[in-house]
């Protein structure tokens, strides 16, 4: 027994039970009820791994605010290195940061990142029953189980003929595949995009902005040349994952970003305006100072009528005398 069987497992096992749940009014050999299948998995794996992500960001935030003094750490000692080692470990004290605590959250997902591809790799496009997926009737009808024509278990350079073989289209598959490659390598850069426009501060100077850089361009590449060994089904997963990283990144930052960043001028910014309306809101309400305001209808003093004084007989005019 291998020593990620378990969580092998714990994800062959969610995958079928999401499957079962969407047969109930779906047809189970239906592409759809197997992608949404596999949708509501990586959404799932997500959920569970959001406390993670959470010290991720906090990690690499401060990791972020310290980089300008690491820098001039740096150029300060450039020709004594363990004076400038000496310096870096003193700050990392000083600020209670651990230059660990980034990777750290990155390698606990990892495994998980990992039992999602080898199930979706090796159960359901190599045609390999086990774990909780262990129906080979199941497992045939995953793999033949078509999105617009192409299969699940489908790649990108696989021949015409086993293609056909799993009952799709090749021209279909072709085209399905190439834009499932673009989203999945658009949705990586945009999210690493995303990261240094609006969370990086001082782009120029910033030793972490430069690894950044780098990332943004290594990563859709990288997904780009491979994904075409990815079946369709794999595709899926990792598109489903990087819109979920896009949304949940795109979140954090909003509400809670890296000081000295724009994310941070904007979250500054909606506070004030926030706070300004508030403060509009409950003036209006109080009545302000009243100085300079004109009352409301209801509260205007009402003009009385002036009414005509009736004159004493002696003066009133006699009506005229008739002729």
């Amino acid at each position: 027994m291998g020593l990620l069987d378990p969580l092998y497992y714990l994800v062959s096992w969610i995958l079928v039970t999401v499957h079962s749940m969407w047969s109930t009014f779906l047809d189970p050999a239906s592409g759809w009820t197997w992608g949404l299948s596999i949708v509501v998995l990586v959404v799932i794996m997500r959920i569970v791994l959001i406390p993670l992500f959470v010290k991720q960001i906090k990690a690499q935030r401060n990791m972020q605010l310290l980089s300008p003094q690491i820098k001039e750490i740096q150029k300060k000692h450039k020709d004594d290195r363990e004076r400038q080692s000496q310096e870096v470990m003193k700050l990392y004290r000083q600020s209670g940061t651990n230059p660990l605590s980034g990777c750290l959250p990155i390698l606990l997902q990892a495994p998980f990142f990992f039992a999602l591809f080898h199930v979706l790799q090796h159960v359901v496009a190599k045609n390999n029953p086990q774990y909780a997926l262990d129906d080979p009737v199941l497992v045939e009808q995953a793999q033949k189980a078509k999105i617009f024509g192409a299969p699940i278990a489908s790649t990108f350079l696989m021949s015409p003929s086993d293609v056909i073989a799993l009952g799709g289209n090749p021209t279909a598959t072709k085209f399905v595949t190439v834009i499932m490659i673009i989203l999945m390598s658009a949705t990586t850069f945009l999210t690493q995009r995303q990261i240094m426009l609006k969370n990086v501060p001082n782009l120029d100077n910033n030793p972490f902005a430069q690894q950044q850089k780098i990332l943004l361009y290594v990563f859709p590449l990288v997904f780009a040349v491979s994904g075409v060994n990815f079946p369709v089904g794999v595709l899926l997963y990792w598109l489903t994952t990087n819109l979920w990283t896009m949304g949940q990144q795109f979140y954090v930052i909003r509400n809670n970003p890296s000081p000295g960043t724009k994310a941070y001028d904007a979250w500054e910014a909606r506070k004030k305006a926030k706070a300004a309306k508030k403060a509009a809101r409950a003036s209006g309400g109080d009545g302000g100072d009243g100085a300079d305001a004109e009352p409301p209808p209801q509260e205007r003093p009402a003009q009385q009528r002036v009414q005509p004084k009736r004159q004493p007989r002696s003066k009133r005019s006699k009506p005229p005398a008739k002729r």
